[in-house]
């Protein structure tokens, strides 16, 4: 899994930035334009977490875990909607911006939660975690379907009968290249230049094969109830990201000062922040990359 000092590099470094760009409770995961895309990216986000919702259930005294917070977005909501909602990150930045705003987060492996931890849950949501989850080490160690496995019974052991789990999730799509001939070397624009450009932004994560492998590795604890591809709406995501992202302003120029250092001493940062293109976007519109909204439900 992508260790804390990963996820530190990933989000606590751009932590008051992407507030400043995103908004305190802003989302940082696909949001769901469903084709819309005259949508404002706050209007995508609030169909998401209403699908979220209504998918696993999160209202009036249900408990609903969230595996990977990030800044809080689905917390907020789940208390407008009644629940209460508890989350877990490996950003101490972004569990310290929920804990702002009152919202239940703790600085926590999500791979480690059990009953033990913070009781049972009536619902369990995953928002972009599932990418991290799983290291390019832990896949070359064969690995991969272990972690997922464990993980699951893991959620399973959270749920009460009939609890729901969603899942949000990046996967390598099927214009998928062998994971071998991925390399920084390669020819610029190339597929395999573009896929380790993402391995700079995101250190320590790997993705799963598809959802068939999520699927396979959830049985038998969980059946899949409904999947739906948000690979377009997550490209439109991105393109409003980066608008955000470039609007100019004194705060964010200052703030991003700040990252010199960093630039300074992290070849990897260099990487990521200065080859000018959006490795995501590119490999989501080649297929290399594929996103998927998974409903499922624990098999009694």
């Amino acid at each position: 899994m992508a260790d804390r000092n990963d996820l530190e590099f990933t989000y606590s470094l751009i932590d008051r930035i992407f507030r400043v760009s995103i908004g305190e409770l802003a989302d940082f995961s696909g949001a769901k334009y469903d084709g819309d895309f005259a949508l404002t990216l706050e209007e995508a986000q609030r169909r998401k977490h209403e699908y979220v919702a209504e998918s696993i259930g999160i209202g009036p005294g249900r408990r609903v875990l969230d595996l990977g917070c990030g800044w809080g977005p689905l917390l907020a909501f789940a208390r407008i909607r009644g629940a209460t909602g508890v989350g877990v990150t490996l950003s101490s930045a972004q569990a310290e911006a929920c804990r702002r705003h009152g919202l239940d987060a703790h600085l926590q492996d999500a791979r480690d939660v059990t009953i033990d931890t913070f009781g049972e849950f009536d619902a369990v949501a995953s928002l972009g975690a599932f990418e991290h989850f799983c290291s390019p080490d832990e896949h070359r160690a064969g690995r991969q379907e272990e972690i997922y496995r464990q993980l699951f019974v893991r959620i399973a052991g959270l749920l009460g009968e009939g609890g729901r789990l969603y899942l949000q999730t990046m996967v390598f799509g099927r214009n998928m290249i062998q994971p071998e001939q991925i390399d920084i070397h390669a020819p610029r624009g190339s597929d395999a230049w573009y896929l380790a450009l993402m391995g700079r932004q995101f250190p320590g994560s790997f993705l799963p094969f598809g959802q068939e492998q999520i699927v396979r590795t959830a049985s038998p604890h969980f059946r899949l109830i409904s999947s739906t591809s948000g690979r377009l709406d997550y490209i439109e995501t991105i393109r409003q990201w980066r608008k955000r992202f470039a609007a100019r302003s004194l705060k964010k120029s200052l703030l991003k000062l700040q990252l010199v250092p960093r630039w300074l001493t992290s070849a990897d940062f260099r990487v990521a922040v200065t080859s000018g293109v959006s490795a995501n976007t590119i490999c989501f519109e080649r297929e290399l990359l594929d996103h998927y909204r998974m409903v499922f439900e624990k098999v009694q």
